[in-house]
Order: C-alpha cells, then structure tokens, then sequence
C-alpha cells in the first residue's frame, strides 16, 4: 500500500511542476488586439494636410574639404603641408565662394594644442565657412 502511496503522490507532484502557458497566451492575444486597435488612432488623430515638396538628389553636392592639423601644430589641406596661415585663408576664401559650400572638416591630431586647431576655425569663420565639422575615432569597445 505504501507503494502506491508514493506513485500517486509522485503524480501529483508532476502535474503540479508543469507551467500553464493558456492564460499567457490569452493575455497577449488580449494585448495584442488591444494594440491593433489602438495604434491607428494614435496615427491619424488629428487630420492635416502636408505640403507636396519634389525630392532633389544631392549627387552634385561639392566633397568636403579636410584640413588636418598634427601632433606639431602643422597645418595640411587634404594631404599638401600649408607654410603659413595666409596661404589656408586664401583657399578657405576660395572654398567659401563656391556654390553650394562645402563643409570643412577638421582632423586634429590628439596631442595637438588648442592654438593651431583655433587659428584654422577662426579662418574658416572670417573666412565665411558655414559648416565646420570636426573629425574623430570611435571609442575602442
């Protein structure tokens, strides 16, 4: 008789370890159709009318331009060593005069100090340089 006693009680314990999944299931069709119904309102809740704009490739949009300054405080246009600061405003002028304007990009070296790197944005603002952009790396993951 104990026997039995143990096998029915084993039974009872199985049935008990089992995990009901209908009621989950029916709480997310519930949330679901919820969702499905709700989500149009949400879209279309208030009525206006959009203006109609043709969209215009920017295939001929001029490269940018990258002036890079290194570790020496050294100044280069794309990859030409400019001598001295007046020879970068003659072609930030010249690059300020094209139409559409480019960007300026700015690669600085990280042990560069702050004074060459100032010197090429104040040109490019006298300059009349409407986008400037700095360049740098992504941080090691």
């Amino acid at each position: 008789m104990a026997i039995r006693y143990r096998d029915q009680q084993a039974g009872d314990d199985a049935l008990i370890a089992e995990i009901n999944t209908t009621p989950l299931v029916d709480v997310m069709l519930v949330l679901l159709i919820i969702f499905l119904i709700t989500i149009p309102v949400v879209n279309s809740s208030i009525a206006v009318t959009l203006p109609l704009e043709q969209n215009q490739r920017r295939d001929d949009q001029q490269e940018n331009v990258i002036v890079t300054v290194d570790a020496q405080g050294r100044t280069w246009w794309f990859d030409t060593p400019l001598p001295d600061a007046s020879g970068l405003a003659e072609l930030l002028g010249k690059v300020a005069a094209m139409q559409p304007q480019p960007e300026l990009h700015i690669r600085a070296d990280v042990r560069a100090d702050y004074d060459p790197v100032g010197r090429v944005v104040l040109a490019a603002q006298q300059a009349g340089i409407a986008r400037i952009g700095f360049l740098t790396e992504p941080p090691a993951r």
